[in-house]
């Protein structure tokens, strides 16, 4: 009999053992499954962020290509502008020499001033220059210099009545404002 009783005291202390043992495990197992678990959450917060990123830096790329392309556009819409604004000057003296008067004896000289002088407006033109209209138009401070006023009864208030300086547009970009007098009652 004493047998049995050390077997039944060796099986009594050997099970809570490996009932704390399996309770070990299993909260073991618990813990390493809860780190997974934060590991995979910050894992996913990562990647939200990365994504984030990306698409701010997609978003940021393609306004900056957007942005060149415009800048290009822009560079070749007033590409002549430097070339159109040194000239200006060689058609205002175009014009004053045409205005001088004439003898008889230059009229072949006139006229080849005259025919190089459209030539040059004309290849001006083509490339987008335009006259300000001043003479009866209402002065616009974007387009007009006022440099002298007048007081003529007979014309509105804040009139152009007379040119002094033809102004210049390229395109739709102003590049040299007429000079001109304005009406003041």
């Amino acid at each position: 009999m004493e047998e049995k009783d050390v077997q039944e005291n060796v099986v009594e202390e050997t099970v809570p053992e490996e009932v704390e043992a399996s309770e070990s495990a299993a909260d073991a197992e618990t813990t390493e499954l809860d780190a997974l678990k934060q590991e995979m959450e910050q894992l996913q917060e990562d990647n939200a962020t990365l994504q984030d990123k990306l698409v701010r830096t997609q978003a940021d790329f393609d306004n900056f290509r957007k942005r060149m392309k415009k800048e290009k556009e822009q560079d070749l819409k007033y590409k002549s502008q430097s070339v159109m604004t040194e000239l200006l000057p060689v058609l205002d003296n175009f014009e004053r020499a045409l205005q001088t008067e004439q003898s008889d004896n230059s009229q072949g000289f006139v006229e080849g001033v005259e025919m190089v002088y459209r030539q040059l407006k004309q290849a001006l033109e083509k490339e987008g220059l335009e006259e300000i209209a001043t003479v009866g138009e209402q002065f616009d401070p974007h387009l007009h210099q006022a440099v002298m006023q007048a007081s003529e009864a007979d014309k509105d208030d804040n009139e152009v009545v007379e040119e002094l300086q033809k102004g210049y547009k390229l395109k739709d970009r102003v590049i040299r404002p007429a000079m001109v007098k304005v009406n003041q009652s």
